[in-house]
């Protein structure tokens, strides 16, 4: 279960550093280096966030698998004990 709270934990992260980024970007339209930066860190949290999925499941209702029937509530979901 290690992995499983390390890459939840390295998702969190990305999602810091793109908040802390957008904020930067609001004062700061058109700097280049912040914008690299932020698709970087978008890039990297995407690519996080499919392997989480592909491994441990949904993170949010909308990354559910629900061609025939409601899952999204079927794992534990990543604050509950037990996903951890």
């Amino acid at each position: 279960m290690n992995e499983r709270r390390d890459l939840l934990c390295t998702i969190q992260q990305y999602d810091f550093a793109l908040y802390d980024l957008q904020l930067y970007l609001n004062t700061h339209p058109t700097c280049a280096s912040a914008m690299r930066q932020y698709k970087k860190y978008k890039a990297l949290k995407q690519a996080a966030v499919e392997q989480y999925v592909r491994l441990y499941g949904p993170l949010t209702a909308e990354q559910s698998d629900t061609e025939n029937q409601w899952n999204w509530t079927k794992n534990p979901w990543p604050w509950e004990k037990e996903a951890n």
